[in-house]
């Protein structure tokens, strides 16, 4: 009797041996389903980032302290126009967090302004108009000097940045959440084209293309 416990006892484990194999095997086929599943969905629908554009910027105040290059303070505000539009047919873009601000050689000159976040539909367009504002910025003196030269030469180019968060919407399925970054090119002149006149006699030169990474 105490043997044929025993080997009740080995066929038992047994038992839970093979069942723990099929369990780890059904889960194991129904995750590569899941990535098969995704992989389809992904190659049918082909999402494509956002597609910003910087439309128009007035700078409405660039001052370096004191008036001089070595100061290191550097207060700036200017208002921007920046759009938006969702080239995808199926696919929704849900807008959860977009901090906008301005920066010069790399260098963030403005504090960030936060959009409203939005859901963009398939072909939708949304438009914004921040005011972005940066009273005396810590500016490297090297900088100071760089941005001095510039408004003596008659021209500055600056750089409208949008870091954010954006989900995708599938029909009834909603991903989680990407990081997206935006930089856009801001050029103006002194003279030339057509425009408001903004701080130091620049002005906004053209509309421009913005590079978008998810």
């Amino acid at each position: 009797m105490g043997k044929g416990g025993k080997d009740c006892g080995n066929h038992g484990d047994e038992d839970v041996m093979q069942g723990c194999r099929r369990l780890l095997c059904i889960l194991f086929v129904l995750a590569v389903l899941v990535g098969i599943v995704a992989l389809i969905v992904y190659l049918v629908l082909r999402p494509t980032h956002p597609r910003f554009y910087l439309q128009d910027a007035s700078l409405r105040q660039l001052d370096l302290a004191n008036g001089t290059t070595a100061a290191g303070v550097l207060s700036t505000a200017l208002q921007v126009t920046i759009a938006s539009r969702n080239p995808n047919s199926r696919v929704g873009v849900y807008y959860d967090r977009l901090d906008v601000y301005a920066s010069y050689k790399y260098q963030q000159v403005t504090l960030a302004a936060s959009l409203p976040p939005v859901y963009q539909g398939h072909g939708d367009v949304d438009v914004w108009s921040p005011v972005l504002s940066g009273p005396n910025v810590p500016f490297a003196p090297y900088l100071a000097d760089a941005i001095g030269k510039d408004v003596a030469n008659g021209y500055l180019i600056m750089e409208v940045k949008i870091d954010g968060r954006v989900r995708w919407k599938v029909g009834s399925w909603t991903s989680g959440h990407y990081h997206i970054f935006v930089t856009c090119p801001a050029f103006f002149i002194k003279s030339g084209g057509n425009g408001v006149v903004g701080a130091n006699g620049l002005r906004f030169q053209t509309a421009t293309y913005c590079r978008v990474e998810v």
